[in-house]
């Protein structure tokens, strides 16, 4: 995976100009998407800012998939309203992440123990570096990592839906092998998006543009291919975030 990249020709020579031009480019993006202000569906779904930090929630969980480190947060909260408005529960199976939808159902697996859960997306967070899900009491007790406070997990999204967690698990084997892209933009300006689009086909890799229609607007999702492992798309990922797309994900098809 690193050698796919390699022939990209994003060498470190060229490192910053690329920098620099798709970060003007991300700017121009969010600035259009947040200019649609009330138009969300709902307020979960609006641009939230915390310590200086701009976060999009994205409009559907549709084969997301992160890998990263979980964290848990307990009877501190226990009771406190939730970001969608419910009381937080500790010994619920709830967790926050700081931008898939309200309600999503995730698959959470320790990297480190091999154990899994399913749990409801129901607040936002954690804001701590490196971190990409905080979660309740009893779901970070199940993956045994309420001692050590922190784990290596891998999340992929379900479904929103209230399927039973044996049902949910056999949804999640699909996203274990398959096509896999990762997405490196998204836009409210067509032209945006195939600027960034271009810049990947010219370097050799296959790169399409989804776009997504909601009532507050059209958006353009620019997405890499990667591979066929889950691993492997992770790999890329990484790579891809190290280079500037801080938020990469990875879409499985």
């Amino acid at each position: 995976m690193l050698e796919f990249f390699a022939r990209t020709g994003f060498i470190v020579r060229n490192l910053l100009v690329f920098f620099c031009f798709f970060l003007l480019l991300a700017m121009g993006a969010t600035m259009a998407v947040a200019s649609t202000g009330s138009g969300y569906l709902h307020p979960t779904q609006r641009p939230y800012r915390i310590n200086n930090q701009v976060y999009y929630p994205i409009p559907t969980a549709y084969g997301f998939a992160q890998t990263g480190i979980a964290s848990w947060y307990g009877d501190d909260f226990h009771g406190r309203p939730t970001s969608n408005g419910e009381p937080y529960d500790m010994h619920g199976m709830t967790a926050a992440h700081k931008t898939l939808p309200m309600g999503t159902m995730l698959l959470v697996k320790n990297l480190e123990n091999g154990q899994e859960i399913v749990v409801r997306i129901n607040d936002r967070g954690p804001f701590v570096q490196g971190r990409i899900i905080d979660l309740s009491y009893s779901a970070a007790k199940q993956l045994n990592i309420v001692g050590n406070g922190t784990a290596n997990v891998r999340i992929t999204a379900l479904s929103s839906d209230k399927n039973n967690e044996s049902q949910l698990m056999e949804m999640a084997q699909r996203f274990y092998s398959g096509d896999f892209y990762v997405q490196i933009g998204a836009f409210a300006e067509t032209d945006n998006a195939l600027r960034l689009q271009n810049r990947f086909l010219q370097a050799g890799h296959k790169t399409l543009i989804q776009k997504y229609e909601e009532d507050n607007g059209t958006y353009y999702r620019v997405h890499v291919y990667v591979g066929k492992t889950l691993q492997g798309a992770e790999q890329a990922r990484t790579i891809l975030e190290k280079r500037g797309y801080r938020n990469a994900f990875v879409i499985a098809r």
